[in-house]
């Protein structure tokens, strides 16, 4: 199965594991990656955590997976709300895309 054939909980999984990459280890915070958990409040990331996750996103992804863009068409209150599942959602989208 090639990245751009994978389902969607296919894809959640994997943005999870690149995310828990990121965070580090989040069992020992006692924190669940689910859909609902957001980016801000429940993982404590900051907006300098989204760009380097957007890079993570990119370089395993591709470019055309582009976090910033998707970003910069939200407002503040979008980004400090962002969950990990809008960004799942967001990354399958563009690879049915490229389809």
């Amino acid at each position: 199965m090639t990245i751009e054939q994978q389902s969607p909980t296919s894809v959640f999984g994997t943005v999870a594991e690149l995310l828990r990459e990121l965070v580090g280890d989040v069992d020992v915070l006692g924190i669940e990656i689910t859909p609902q958990t957001t980016f801000h409040e429940d993982l404590g990331l900051e907006s300098i955590d989204l760009v380097t996750f957007a890079s993570i996103l990119a370089e395993f992804f591709g470019e055309d997976v582009n976090l910033a863009e998707f970003l910069a068409e939200k407002d503040l209150d979008d980004v400090i709300g962002l969950r990990v599942g809008d960004i799942a959602d967001y990354v399958a989208a563009r690879l049915g895309e490229r389809g």
